[in-house]
């Protein structure tokens, strides 16, 4: 059975920070180049963080996929996508510890990054953020 590919834009940011602060997503289910299916994910939080909100996106947008997927997340945040491509291993070998032997920085959200990527084929893209 062939997996869907599926495109997955993230945008989180917050009123001060911390502050008040929100998410979004757009997902998009392709057949090649052509968008088949799309739908909006949104949410937020009282008092946050722009990081917990760019984690969030994330999270909450393969967290409702029902199925195993190839995924690609376009994020403008590089500490989604360096978290999660290359700070997450060392952090996991490290007990969740940084190299200064600190602890991680929104580690729970970290974690539930790490499980709900887990079941998919997931590619992680970062763009320049407000450049359009």
């Amino acid at each position: 059975m062939r997996k869907k590919h599926i495109t997955i834009h993230t945008d989180g940011a917050c009123s001060g920070n911390p502050g008040p602060g929100g998410w979004g997503v757009l997902m998009q289910a392709m057949d090649g180049t052509k968008v088949v299916k799309e739908r909006e994910l949104f949410g937020g939080e009282q008092d946050t963080t722009n990081n917990r909100m760019e984690l969030l996106g994330a999270i909450n947008a393969l967290e409702v996929l029902a199925r195993a997927s190839t995924i690609t997340i376009v994020t403008d945040s590089a500490y989604v996508k360096n978290g999660v491509t290359t700070w997450i291993h060392s952090w996991k070998r490290n007990g969740w510890k940084t190299s200064a032997k600190k602890p991680v920085k929104n580690v729970e959200l970290w974690k539930r990054l790490d499980l709900a990527q887990a079941r998919h084929n997931v590619t992680f893209e970062w763009v320049k953020g407000h450049a359009g």
